[in-house]
């Protein structure tokens, strides 16, 4: 498969069932599961992953020096980090996660804000495939390091000072948490955080983006009803924020998906914003 080839930045169980035993077709298993939850991402991993899905650990691919989880990386460790892996500029990238579209969504914003677009979602994730009866295993495949270029780095990521600015203003920011933590009427699941939203942002839950039963993307028009219902300007340049930096990413593609394109993911999201109480939050209480 060449890049020309790509089939978009969302595929199907059926597509990437096709498409198993193509050389060119990287699979990742990018599962997060957060400490509240008292699961093990990889563990899980270890007992079953789609045939030849290597484990692509978001805490290891990050920002050592940040005392925050999971924060963007810089050219250099991101580059030596997947073409470690053995992804290299060739590389079709299949990303999953357990839950279905959870995780995975930031592993396509990282390739992406470092100007890498051959990447892919599997729709509906490990969830989905197991639903469709396809093959899992517990079998580890090791891939031959590669090398991996960092060409063109995208403006795609938000940090504290834009978000306070926009705040500020006219601008828009989307909060992807649930409507409890967002109004701050349900207790935030990152300790040490206040409660309640950043002023001026508007609330789409993530998990309304997706269908309950299969954990594919909801259509687009239902896509775009859920961005219309939460109030938000899609025409105007957006900021993009959750509690940790990745469900905001789970909008990101969603919007992309429906062609609007003038984002940024805020990486410190609610648990850097919540946290630094020179900062103003609005809440309900």
């Amino acid at each position: 498969m060449s890049p020309t080839d790509h089939p978009g930045a969302i595929v199907s169980a059926k597509w990437l069932k096709e498409h198993l035993s193509d050389s060119k077709v990287f699979i990742a298993d990018a599962t997060v599961h957060l400490p509240d939850t008292g699961r093990d991402a990889q563990a899980e991993y270890l007992v079953e992953h789609i045939p030849n899905a290597i484990f692509f650990d978001l805490g290891e691919i990050a920002d050592p020096k940040n005392p925050l989880p999971r924060k963007v990386p810089n050219e250099a460790l991101f580059s030596e980090k997947v073409g470690a892996l053995g992804i290299n500029n060739q590389t079709h990238v299949v990303v999953y996660d357990t839950p279905g579209l959870y995780s995975a969504a930031r592993v396509w914003w990282l390739f992406k804000l470092y100007g890498y677009d051959n990447v892919s979602i599997l729709n509906g994730g490990l969830k989905r495939w197991k639903q469709c009866e396809y093959p899992v295993t517990n079998q580890i495949v090791q891939r031959d390091p590669s090398d991996f270029k960092i060409i063109n780095k995208r403006d795609l990521l938000a940090l504290q000072s834009e978000v306070l600015d926009v705040s500020q203003s006219d601008g828009e920011i989307l909060d992807a948490r649930t409507p409890g933590r967002y109004s701050g009427t349900e207790e935030d699941r990152y300790p040490g955080t206040r409660s309640g939203h950043i002023p001026g942002s508007h609330n789409l839950y993530w998990a309304n983006l997706l269908d309950q039963e299969t954990r594919e993307f909801l259509p687009k028009e239902q896509l775009g009803k859920q961005f219309e219902m939460s109030g938000v300007n899609v025409s105007k340049p957006i900021i993009l924020s959750c509690g940790s930096g990745l469900t905001a990413c789970i909008l990101a593609l969603a919007l992309d998906q429906l062609g609007h394109l003038n984002w940024k993911v805020y990486d410190g999201s609610w648990d850097e914003w919540g946290r630094d109480h020179t900062l103003p939050i609005d809440s309900a209480t």
